[in-house]
């Protein structure tokens, strides 16, 4: 059993989180309990939960003390995690090749990473890394993850963050390359737990340029779709990221499927905005807070799907969504005409 005393929760509160999980094998003292008491952080017991550890001395430890760290039990029963999330991703095929990335908060200014060129199916505990807030790796023998900017800037931006997950889910990645944010209002549970999926335009992975992109959009949006690239999500702990990426994608995959069917039926506003009351008690973050319910429902989500078909037709290969053309059925004869033409006259040539 670990004793969490005062000065290890001062330490926690230095982080800007507003929210501790413990469970049976971490025991609070009576310091700590004030310190919590006194700083508004929420104390949530949680059997499953591994809270975060507090370093003595923050960032300024040295390499002993960040080696310590690195080795704790905790920290080490979060690494187990970290693979455990990883062997997940990889068996629901959410990563192809040594794609993705998983991070974890464990201290004030440190962070486990997954590390380059790995699999997340064959991550093993010695294979991670331990990195500050600039990406400096200070424990681990493996190189860390190139990524690690995209998920500090959720770090920065969001202290409630305690852990990171990324991957290129194949649904869920139709609609990044497709520059296409999944609508609302579809699936309750999707609703509650994830809400408005984000987009952020194509950067290249690890630069600057994409953490910045980042920054601003994590504070209220637990999921993120990175334009040609892949999804982002974070959580309260490693499994609740995960979570929020398995979510996602169930949810893109069921959409992509919906579109091919007629009708489409949606949640009303007044009950968006029973859920919405529902999720913001659960401490849960959402862009569409303050909404009135008829805000909630001005776009109907199967236009955003499918476009001038809206819930008329079902989208098909034979029945494609046309993105709003103005061309007659004249017109359109006129140029597949035309273009079937010129593919016989290639065919010609050759």
């Amino acid at each position: 059993m670990k004793l969490f005393a005062q000065k290890e929760a001062e330490d926690f509160v230095k982080t800007g989180a507003k929210e501790f999980r413990y469970n049976r094998e971490i025991r609070l003292t009576p310091g700590a309990k004030d310190v919590f008491t006194e700083a508004s952080v929420k104390l949530v017991f949680d059997e499953g939960a591994i809270a975060p550890v507090a370093v003595a001395g923050g960032s300024g430890g040295g390499a002993s003390s960040d080696a310590a760290l690195f080795n704790s039990p905790a920290v080490n029963a979060i690494k187990d995690q970290i693979c455990d999330m990883g062997r997940r991703m990889w068996i629901r095929e959410f990563t192809d090749g040594n794609g993705g990335n998983i991070s974890c908060k464990v201290a004030e200014n440190r962070f486990l990473i997954t590390p380059t060129g790995v699999s997340k199916g064959f991550l093993k505990p010695e294979m991670l890394c331990m990195v500050d807030i600039d990406g400096k790796q200070v424990a681990g023998t493996w190189k860390r993850s190139s990524e690690f900017p995209t998920h500090a800037a959720v770090y920065r931006s969001t202290p409630q963050a305690v852990a990171v997950c990324h991957g290129h889910p194949c649904y869920t990645g139709a609609f990044a390359i497709k520059g296409i944010q999944p609508p609302t209002r579809i699936i309750s549970e999707a609703e509650v737990f994830i809400g408005t999926v984000a987009y952020t335009p194509y950067e290249t992975p690890g630069t600057k340029e994409i953490a910045d992109l980042i920054f601003p959009v994590a504070p209220k949006h637990m999921s993120i779709l990175m334009g040609n690239h892949g999804l982002l999500c974070w959580g309260m702990s490693v499994e609740d990221a995960y979570f929020k990426m398995e979510i996602t994608e169930a949810y893109c995959r069921t959409l992509i499927h919906a579109q091919s069917l007629p009708g489409g039926a949606s949640i009303p506003g007044d009950k968006v905005q029973e859920l919405l009351d529902i999720k913001k008690k659960m401490g849960l973050p959402d862009d569409r807070y303050g909404l009135k319910p008829a805000e909630l429902c001005e776009v109907d989500p199967w236009v955003h799907m499918c476009g001038e078909h809206g819930t008329s037709s079902p989208v098909t290969p034979f029945n494609p969504m046309t993105l709003g053309t103005n061309m007659s059925p004249a017109e359109l004869e006129a140029l597949v005409q035309k273009l079937t033409e010129e593919i016989l006259k290639n065919l010609d040539k050759k």
